[in-house]
């Protein structure tokens, strides 16, 4: 398999370097279209359109269908709604390789189901249910190919995944306001969400709860200011490998909308579980700012975690320094970047999906999981005392319809005790018709005073 797999890298590099320069040889091209025309360009009939691509099921008013909104039924609150079902989805399937050099070898074959419905009232109100019926857990249907045969788990969990509701009050009891001038502009949403804030960082998971937001407050000196809390009281994650362990989670979310940036403020506090194995309650406070600078995109981030737990294991203090550039070259639809962090001490996650990897994700493609069967990161995401970056260019080509991703990434750590490790890693997507991507990855990697590392998989995403 080694030998298959190095014929294979040295494939696609020769196919990388010969994509960017074919690619690279447009530049010129560019620049003498670059320009805004002066001629006028006339408005588009309705069947000079593209189709539109609509989902599985419709029930009701199209997705994005063109014509008039329905007339739709009006409430005792004053309150117009057009009711609609619409069910859409995924499906996944990959063959993969992976050999992160510490780690036993894995050759598998993984699938992925994720099934949602979304019972449409307004674009305000809703109710949106999911469930994932190929994977149980992080376990995913499929056959692991690693020892010569092929050992298949199948697996029909119809656990439902998501399920919440979702609305304003101003829009649902707009009687209480025909004018729009008082401070309403306040939503809500109930049950099983996905809570994703600092980019994942502070907090991944999908958590039991309810959230409440105040939109639209305006301050002197700041455009727009939004501020959220959120109580959640069961499907907690406190680390990738434990299912629970935390009873509550309260949260209080900000985002601020200044003339050149955007600042956001989040803190929650986890209250761990009474139980004999308890792990203790943590406290966690992040902080970014995201801004352009000149021609750069630049982002910087500060999440600190504070465990009440002295003899817990599983929450530990620490902080994660995390800063991230972007710029698109000149007469170009491409993306260069450079992304670094720092972890002192042991940063912990508030809640993470045990399917989401460590908190390192949004370094690059090197330091993110995949999402499906058991492929890693190419380079840890775990930020305990160390250090790292990544550098990698997106290039656009094909009428957008192809992308290639070229990383190369390595990580330090400051205690000296983990050995270091430097990664080069690729990624290929090309859309297949309207519904389906065809995506390709690999990686390479050198760990000091251990074995090299390999990686290599392919999938096809579809989209219903």
């Amino acid at each position: 398999m080694s030998r298959c797999v190095e014929r294979v890298f040295r494939f696609f590099g020769a196919a990388a370097m010969a994509t960017c320069l074919l690619v690279g040889g447009h530049s010129a091209w560019a620049a003498e279209t670059s320009e805004f025309s002066d001629e006028p360009i006339p408005m588009k009939t309705p069947d000079e359109l593209p189709a539109r691509t609509p989902p599985l099921v419709e029930v009701g008013p199209d997705f994005l269908g063109p014509g008039n909104i329905p007339e739709g039924i009006e409430l005792p609150t004053g309150a117009v709604w057009t009711p609609a079902l619409w069910v859409f989805g995924s499906y996944r399937t990959a063959l993969q390789y992976f050999d992160r050099g510490p780690t036993d070898q894995l050759e598998e074959w993984r699938n992925r189901l994720d099934l949602f419905a979304n019972v449409h009232m307004t674009p305000t109100e809703r109710l949106l249910v999911g469930i994932s019926p190929l994977r149980d857990g992080s376990d995913f249907s499929g056959c692991d190919l690693s020892s010569g045969g092929s050992e298949c788990e199948w697996h029909t969990d119809l656990d439902v995944t998501t399920v919440f509701v979702e609305g304003e009050f101003g829009e649902i009891f707009p009687n209480l306001d025909p004018d729009d001038s008082r401070a309403l502009d306040v939503g809500f949403s109930v049950g099983r969400q996905l809570l994703f804030f600092q980019e994942g960082m502070m907090l991944n998971d999908t958590v039991d709860g309810v959230g409440v937001t105040r939109d639209n407050i305006i301050l002197p000196g700041i455009v727009d200011l939004r501020i959220t809390g959120f109580f959640g009281w069961d499907n907690i994650d406190r680390e990738p490998s434990l299912d629970g362990g935390a009873t509550t989670l309260l949260g209080l979310f900000t985002e601020t909308d200044f003339r050149k940036s955007t600042f956001n403020l989040d803190a929650t506090w986890v209250i761990g579980s009474s139980n004999e194995n308890a792990i203790g309650d943590t406290f966690n406070i992040g902080a970014s700012s995201v801004q352009r600078v000149g021609l750069y995109n630049t982002a910087f981030r500060v999440n600190h975690s504070m465990a009440f737990n002295p003899a817990g294991q599983k929450t530990t203090d620490g902080t994660l320094f995390f800063a991230e550039s972007s710029t698109t070259p000149a007469y170009s639809h491409d993306v260069a970047y450079l992304n670094a962090f720092l972890g002192l001490d042991s940063f912990t996650s508030a809640a993470r999906d045990p399917i989401a990897g460590g908190p390192l994700a949004r370094v690059g493609i090197l330091f993110a999981g995949v999402g499906l069967g058991n492929y890693g990161s190419a380079l840890s995401n775990d930020p305990d005392d160390s250090y790292g970056a990544a550098l990698g260019y997106q290039k656009f080509f094909n009428q957008q319809r192809t992308q290639l991703v070229l990383e190369l990434g390595g990580r330090g750590h400051i205690d000296g005790v983990n050995p270091a490790a430097g990664a080069l890693g690729l990624r290929l997507q090309h859309a297949l018709g309207d519904r389906t991507l065809l995506q390709i990855d690999g990686f390479a990697s050198v760990n000091e005073d251990q074995a090299d590392g390999q990686g290599l998989r392919a999938e096809l995403l579809f989209r219903f």
